[in-house]
């Protein structure tokens, strides 16, 4: 009974930490049909956020601003000197993107070297949970993946801005023609994206080993969720990271991390050559 408890624990941190990361590449994918290659480094950036609260000496939570305004202003000027001219154009987004990646990741390692950083969990701790005791910071961040993703589908389905999104990405001309500012919400809709992939990269610092490269894991696992669970919805993302968090901690429980990797490999080329529309369709 206790090892099924622990196993669905791992389980749930899994698909939750996934689904975290894979927010922001869902978002500006199904809004503005951008691929963004580098969603990953956006990541990286957040995960630096903690890395630069503690090396200048603040509190734990002053990661949060630098993190805003790191990636902030760092997907502003992406968004105003590349993307906005690549809107619905995407194999040309997805190879500009692709060089932004290389550039984002060459010039992190200028700045923090290419050497691992970890961080403390700003919240110790263990959670009872029956016999099993389970770190409280995970708990933590597994409720408010729920509580967040829960409100953006409720903000996307119910406010003003949501459906003026959901106009521009039906029509986009017919949005425009009836004065919807569209060159604004794609904007706003790509920051957006960017610093959730940051935020991501922020609260999942203290469990991962903050580098440079790690981006490239955070793009790839993010697209594996998006392949499985269906391209541009919030619900194809919760089912993709559903299937490939579980399908992975549950290798990785039985085998070892390697099969984990490459039994979610398998099922999303799988998905790419017989389902490449994914288990949701938009509708």
């Amino acid at each position: 009974m206790d090892t099924l408890v622990l196993f669905t624990l791992n389980a749930t941190w899994q698909i939750a930490a996934l689904a975290l990361m894979a927010l922001g590449l869902a978002l500006v994918f199904g809004l503005l049909r951008i691929m963004n290659m580098a969603h990953g480094e956006f990541v990286m950036l957040g995960a630096y956020a903690p890395v630069l609260a503690a090396q200048l000496g603040l509190p734990a939570l002053a990661a949060v601003p630098i993190c805003l305004m790191m990636v902030g202003l760092t997907a502003w000027l992406v968004e105003r000197l590349v993307v906005r001219h690549l809107y619905a154009r995407m194999f040309d987004s997805l190879l500009a993107t692709w060089a932004l990646s290389i550039l984002m990741r060459k010039g992190a390692e200028l700045v923090f070297g290419r050497q691992f950083r970890n961080v403390a969990s700003p919240l110790d701790g263990v959670t009872q949970i029956g016999a099993i005791g389970y770190p409280s910071y995970r708990l933590a961040v597994i409720a408010l993946v729920l509580a967040g993703g829960l409100g953006l589908w409720l903000w996307y389905r119910r406010s003003a801005t949501g459906l003026r999104l959901k106009a521009m990405v039906d029509n986009p001309a017919l949005a425009q023609a009836v004065g919807i500012n569209t060159a604004r919400l794609s904007a706003m809709a790509f920051v957006s994206g960017c610093l959730m992939a940051g935020l991501a990269g922020m609260l999942l610092a203290p469990t991962l080993s903050i580098s440079p490269g790690m981006g490239l894991d955070a793009l790839i696992r993010s697209f594996f969720a998006l392949i499985v669970g269906g391209l541009g919805s919030l619900e194809g993302l919760a089912l993709g990271a559903s299937v490939i968090g579980g399908l992975q901690s549950g290798l990785s429980a039985a085998f070892t991390q390697t099969a984990g990797y490459l039994g979610v490999l398998s099922l999303a080329i799988l998905f790419l050559w017989r389902y490449p529309d994914g288990l949701y369709r938009r509708r």
